[in-house]
């Protein structure tokens, strides 16, 4: 741009230079040191609970690490095992299966939900309250719960199957019924998001639905056209976060059923545990570790390329 203006006859604009830090003034010194002190904190956090762990997953992933015994050196060979080991097939198809079905159920559930929420009904406060409440529940908890409501002796939903003359599964002891029982589990939370899609749906301009009304569009026009783009970043957002939860799916899978019954709940997190602290291979853990993390990188990475046709930005003030 320089070159351009002296080619012109005009003078380029002379800014003024940055200052180095030990070239200001005492007072920007002073200032400066005390926002690296505030900072410190998170700086000294981020570095001892993210940075290092990041780092050492990597390096263990390229060693024979037993926890109690030496490293041993073996390059890319964790990553060569693990593309021929069954047990990771299983547990990523399981994962797979089980996160295509419990995040868009998640999502449409909780959409309706919020839908249903925004209307003005009586006890309004009191439904949103109720529907919120199963997200807050502990993850033990909730597995306790859901262990003894779909016990296949005494639980309530075989009671219930029994009384109207219904099959009873043994659901989380058949490896038929079992993901299954993963996913109404899930569905149970999925108020989770209820918050924030109230809050994107309160946000839509109430003109967009006068204009399309006027205009003769119908309820569902107005829901397909208006609702949805408008709240399409909030759907995006749950969505990626909803496959990333999925795929990290351990406490109610490990105290429920432990990856059984003959490996059909063994989810991903499970078996990077089982092999980490149960048969002592943190090398190979790692190298499951990383494996996870670059298929979700890859999938964000997608997800959001692919986004830019579907999701609504508003960036007007």
């Amino acid at each position: 741009m320089e070159q351009t203006l002296r080619a012109e006859g005009v003078s380029a604009p002379r800014y003024p230079r940055a200052r180095r830090w030990w070239w200001q003034s005492p007072r920007s010194r002073r200032q400066a040191l005390a926002a690296y002190i505030c900072l410190s904190p998170w700086l000294l956090g981020f570095l001892i609970f993210v940075a290092y762990p990041i780092g050492a997953t990597l390096f263990y992933s390229l060693n024979k690490y037993p926890i109690l015994g030496d490293l041993t050196w073996v390059g890319l060979k964790n990553y060569s095992v693990l593309l021929h080991d069954p047990l990771f097939w299983q547990s990523l198809r399981v994962t797979t299966i089980f996160s295509l079905v419990a995040v868009p159920g998640s999502i449409a559930l909780g959409y309706a939900i919020a839908l249903l929420l925004n209307q003005k009904v009586r006890w309004v406060g009191v439904w949103r309250t109720l529907y919120f409440l199963p997200s807050i529940v502990p993850a033990i908890a909730t597995a306790y719960l859901w262990s003894w409501m779909l016990n296949p002796q005494y639980g309530l939903v075989n009671a219930g199957l029994f009384t109207l003359h219904l099959p009873q599964p043994e659901w989380f002891g058949s490896p038929t019924w079992v993901l299954p029982a993963f996913i109404f589990m899930t569905l149970w939370g999925s108020g989770g998001n209820l918050v924030l899609y109230l809050a994107a749906l309160q946000q839509v301009p109430t003109a967009l639905y006068e204009a399309a009304h006027i205009d003769g569009a119908s309820a569902w026009n107005r829901f397909v056209h208006i609702t949805v783009p408008m709240t399409s970043p909030v759907l995006l957002f749950t969505f990626l976060t909803g496959v990333i939860n999925s795929f990290q799916i351990f406490t109610a899978a490990y105290v429920i059923t432990r990856g059984g019954p003959d490996n059909a709940s063994l989810f991903y997190i499970v078996y990077l545990f089982r092999n980490g602290w149960q048969y002592f291979q943190m090398g190979y853990a790692s190298a499951l570790a990383y494996v996870l993390l670059v298929m979700m990188l890859v999938l964000t990475a997608i997800t959001l390329r692919v986004s830019r046709r579907f999701v609504y930005y508003d960036y007007s003030d």
